[in-house]
């Protein structure tokens, strides 16, 4: 028969928070995502760079005991399929730091979910505003920003140290207040 022996609960696709246990996994998935998507955007060599200052483990797991960052998961099954990493970056405000879905699990909702899941946690903290930087030359980030609700608020180029820079546009999307019980009706 049809479907015999699958089990639907391994292709259920879901965030849950990262634990330090998953930082080897996600890191080595971020190197491999970048790898893939940032040559003709940024040098090589800043890829790397980024990649030490970004996603080395020992930067991870010193940013999952703070308590101001967030980082998630996005698993399909037991598998990490993306991720997600924001903080509060202002009054009213969250910073969407990092987003990323696998290349081969792309234009199928998930980097939505992860931009969702993002907002909710900044309402439950009082934001009225999620905010991103992304590289001026990344159109499909800007593309697929775009759909999810953001507008550019402005540029800024700012140095990074080791002689890069990120050429970026911010990015910003006005969060609705949960409704409450009532303007559910």
């Amino acid at each position: 028969m049809k479907g015999e022996g699958k089990n639907p609960a391994a292709d259920a696709v879901f965030i849950a928070p990262l634990v330090p246990e998953d930082v080897e996994r996600v890191s080595a998935l971020a190197a491999g995502i970048w790898r893939t998507h940032y040559p003709g955007i940024i040098s090589a060599t800043q890829i790397e760079y980024m990649l030490a200052q970004r996603y080395d483990p020992r930067v991870m797991r010193e940013e999952l005991q703070r308590d101001d960052v967030w980082w998630d998961k996005l698993l399909a099954g037991n598998e990490i399929i993306g991720f997600s990493s924001y903080f509060l970056s202002g009054p009213c405000e969250m910073k969407l730091d990092k987003l990323y879905v696998r290349q081969d699990r792309q234009r199928r909702g998930y980097g939505g979910m992860l931009v969702e899941h993002a907002c909710a946690v900044a309402r439950e903290r009082g934001c009225s505003w999620l905010v991103l930087a992304v590289n001026r030359n990344n159109a499909n980030a800007i593309s697929a920003y775009g759909k999810y609700g953001f507008k550019i608020r402005g540029a800024v180029v700012k140095d990074i140290g080791g002689g890069f820079v990120m050429d970026d546009y911010i990015m910003e999307k006005r969060l609705q207040p949960p409704m409450n019980a009532d303007e559910r009706r």
